[in-house]
């Protein structure tokens, strides 16, 4: 879902970088309203342990493989202008240091993910919250906000020139429709999880909730440290399209990223190498959360 640089003409990844910046700069000032203090380390970890869940692949069929987004759990959790921001971060921190997803298209990016995304996620669950429907509509949410991000990625490609025949498109829709019920159901799973050990574990994320945090952020360090280790070697979704289309190799870097696909060149051990990089960028990933929702707190005591 990640696009590279390469695939993108410049007029598209241009306008998406254009209308991204002032969305993602307006989410952060509305997060203002709904941010204090005790609810900032969720935004720790919640981004910590969606940036570890986004390293594991697991296979869709049709050779292709599929990745939790999270752009509907951090919505249900953090609320949409909130989760918009971790997401951005997110997004940031993986374009930066690890090169998945280019440096010049990570307007859009950010765009498909952290601002359609969140929000596609975010009104199943919010227009079901108060009723029986509730998981419905987290699952929904997850659903959706895959297909409206894939639809994104694919119209963005379209616009680029890229021709998409009939069987193309076919492919697309049905990979990323497994995926997207994959997420929704791996959305329904973690809250539920998690609301079951202690119901107000959101609302109260440095009381009550402290336990759920705690199992989080656990989770997030096995994923980044171990998950690669059962991760589906196949192309995702988007590289399988890439694969159909003529645009596998047609990915550039702009600027060189100091650990280009999770691996961490300096060390020899092949285990430690993957490690090593996915808990650096679970450490820089919870701390840019963790940072943005100081600021953003402190902006709004201001």
């Amino acid at each position: 879902m990640h696009i590279p640089d390469g695939f993108l003409t410049t007029p598209v990844w241009a306008s998406l970088a254009a209308l991204s910046l002032p969305s993602a700069a307006a989410f952060a000032r509305k997060a203002q309203s709904g941010l204090e203090d005790g609810r900032v380390p969720l935004m720790g970890v919640m981004g910590a342990f969606v940036f570890a869940a986004q390293m594991i692949n697991f296979p869709v069929g049709i050779g292709a493989s599929g990745h939790l987004v999270g752009s509907a759990l951090l919505a249900a959790t953090l609320g949409p202008a909130a989760a918009a921001v971790v997401m951005t971060a997110i997004l940031v921190i993986q374009a930066l240091i690890f090169q998945d997803g280019g440096l010049l298209a990570l307007g859009a990016n950010v765009f498909n993910m952290a601002i359609a995304g969140v929000l596609a996620g975010y009104w199943p669950y919010r227009i079901l919250s108060g009723t029986r429907g509730r998981m419905a509509g987290l699952f929904f949410g997850g659903f959706l906000s895959v297909i409206v991000s894939a639809a994104l990625c694919l119209g963005e490609l379209a616009l680029s020139g890229v021709r998409m025949p009939a069987q193309v498109l076919g492919i697309s829709v049905l990979v990323f429709s497994v995926t997207g019920l994959l997420e929704g159901l791996i959305t329904v799973a973690v809250i539920g999880s998690l609301t079951r050990m202690n119901p107000r574990w959101i609302r109260e994320p440095a009381g009550e909730g402290r336990r759920a945090l705690a199992l989080l952020a656990c989770a997030a360090l096995v994923l980044a440290s171990t998950g690669f280790l059962v991760a589906s070697a196949l192309p995702d979704g988007l590289e399988r399209v890439a694969g159909l289309v003529g645009l596998a190799g047609h990915e550039r870097a702009v600027l060189a990223a100091p650990l280009p696909d999770y691996d961490t060149l300096v060390i020899d051990n092949p285990w430690l190498r993957r490690a090593t990089a996915g808990l650096l960028g679970l450490g820089l990933t919870t701390l840019a959360c963790f940072l943005l929702g100081k600021w953003i707190s402190r902006w709004r005591s201001a």
